[in-house]
């Protein structure tokens, strides 16, 4: 028998018939997924040092699990001394099962690991079911070993769903295990 992750797992056993019991679907193909999750990270001094770049993938390489691949400025801006082409930062796109994976270890490695931890704020929703979370420093990660950290630096996990609306999308990613705080 193949490999399941234990979030997919969880999903197609219990999440999907929670989900239609709570928004009353008519079809299992209603219910909303999880299609990706997006890790990205700017590096504004990448500019200056072009290495800083380098950093920024390998630390969302060990953190993914997934070869990340450096972002390129899309046009020059004299005020930043940027040139159109120049590297500025990094990005990871989560699909399947390393999808899950990271989610399961975020949820209960890394955010435990968050000094002073209430819970994730609800607010970044877009309006069309999709989810960004900032995290601040790249060290809750286990993977990541402090001692060999040049630079302490936050990201940003972007959740992509299937969920038409932002309700459906927030039920989805609580019952697949992220800590939402109480309003």
């Amino acid at each position: 028998m193949a490999y399941l992750p234990r979030l997919k797992e969880e999903y197609k056993s219990r999440i999907i018939s929670a989900l239609t019991e709570e928004f009353g679907y008519k079809n299992v193909m209603q219910v909303p997924k999880l299609e990706k999750i997006v890790v990205s990270r700017g590096v504004g001094a990448a500019v200056s040092d072009k290495k800083l770049v380098d950093y920024a993938v390998e630390e969302l390489t060990k953190i993914t699990g997934q070869k990340a691949v450096a972002t390129i400025s899309k046009k020059d801006v004299a005020s930043f001394k940027l040139r159109k082409g120049m590297p500025i930062g990094a990005k990871v796109t989560l699909r399947g099962e390393k999808m899950y994976e990271f989610l399961d270890r975020l949820v209960t490695s890394a955010l435990p690991r968050v000094r002073d931890f209430q819970g994730i704020k609800s607010d970044g929703f877009d309006g069309r079911g999709n989810y960004n979370l900032g995290v601040t420093e790249q060290i809750i990660f286990p993977e990541i070993n402090i001692d060999k950290v040049n630079k302490i630096a936050g990201f940003d996990i972007t959740f992509v769903t299937s969920a038409p609306t932002d309700k459906e999308a927030k039920s989805l990613l609580a019952e697949l295990g992220l800590p939402f705080k109480k309003n």
